[in-house]
Order: C-alpha cells, then sequence, then structure tokens
C-alpha cells in the first residue's frame, strides 16, 4: 500500500509540475497570438495542444486526488482531510469549474485566464510547501492569499491584453495614414 501511495504522490507531482508549466506556456502563447490582431491557424493549434495537455494535467491530479483521498480516509478517517488537502481540493475544483466556464463562454476573459493561471500556480506554491514540510496551511491565510493573487493576475494579464490592443490600434492607424498619403503610381 504505501509503494501504491508513493507513487500516487510522485504522479500528481508530476501533474501538478505539468500543470504549472503548460499554464504559462498556455499564457505565453496567447499573448504571442494575440499580439498582431489575429490568431493564425499554427497559433491556434500551438494554443489547442497545450490546452490537452493542460486538460491531462488536471484529469491525472483528480484522478490521483480521488484514490489518495479513499486511501487515506479509509487509513485515517477524517483526520486525512487536512487544511492542505483542503486548500488542494478546492484549487483543482476551481481549476475545472473555470476551465469548463470558459469552454461554455460563461466565464469572461478579463477573469477566466488569470484564475486559470493564479490557480494553478497556487497549487504549485501549495505543493512546494508541502515539499518542505509544511503540512498544515491556515484555511483563512491560503484564501486571503490566493484572492490577492487572482487580483494582482488579472491585473496584469489585463494590463498586458490592453497594452498589446493599443499596439495593435497604433500599428493599424499608422497603416491607415501611409496608405492615405501614398503617392499614385
Amino acid at each position: 500500500m504505501e509503494l501504491l501511495v508513493l507513487s500516487l504522490t510522485i504522479i500528481q507531482s508530476l501533474a501538478i509540475s505539468l500543470g504549472v508549466g503548460s499554464s504559462t506556456l498556455a499564457i505565453i502563447n496567447f499573448f504571442h497570438a494575440i499580439s498582431d490582431g489575429v490568431i493564425s491557424d499554427t497559433e491556434r493549434n500551438f494554443m489547442d495542444v497545450t490546452y490537452v495537455v493542460l486538460r491531462v494535467a488536471m484529469g491525472i491530479i483528480l484522478f490521483t486526488t480521488v484514490i489518495l483521498a479513499f486511501i487515506g480516509y479509509s487509513s485515517v478517517g477524517s483526520m486525512y482531510f487536512t487544511s492542505y488537502l483542503t486548500a488542494q481540493m478546492a484549487l483543482t475544483t476551481i481549476l475545472f469549474l473555470n476551465a469548463f466556464l470558459m469552454k461554455i463562454h460563461m466565464m469572461p476573459s478579463t477573469f477566466g485566464p488569470a484564475i486559470q493561471a493564479s490557480s494553478w500556480y497556487s497549487l504549485g506554491f501549495l505543493l512546494a510547501l508541502y515539499a518542505e514540510g509544511f503540512r498544515e496551511v491556515h484555511l483563512l491565510v491560503f484564501l486571503f492569499s490566493y484572492i490577492t493573487f487572482i487580483f494582482f493576475t488579472t491585473t496584469i494579464i489585463n494590463a498586458i491584453m490592453a497594452y498589446l490592443k493599443e499596439k495593435k490600434a497604433r500599428i493599424r492607424s499608422k497603416q491607415l495614414t501611409n496608405s492615405r498619403y501614398k503617392k499614385p503610381n
């Protein structure tokens, strides 16, 4: 049983790492894709691959979390559900819920990507804390930190998107101006 728990924990850690890295690539790819105002087929394909990797990571996290929770509960009862595990399960739930809402276009792009990125990074941060021996997380501190992180992530992502839109508008304006004053042949 110990080998199974160890294996599942390692797989879960790898899936969280994969999700954090893929989330980073998803944001970078998205910014790059919208920087010229047009998302090309190639850019869309790269983003689709990244999203598949994110979904696989989420599925592995869900699978390992459920199995580990079942094993933990059957071994030690409700003591298994520590504040760390509660925070981890909350973040996993938010990842799934937000991804679903973004997929059905119910989550505005102003918040969806920032919530997803904040959730992935928070999950990675929790994993790092756990690896360093922090087995308990005060849930109010976690919640405050998470909400603050979402606020800053939303601000940064939306500022970059606004900058890219403004840059695109400047380029278009310059192109229109140049085409108006171009001498006919």
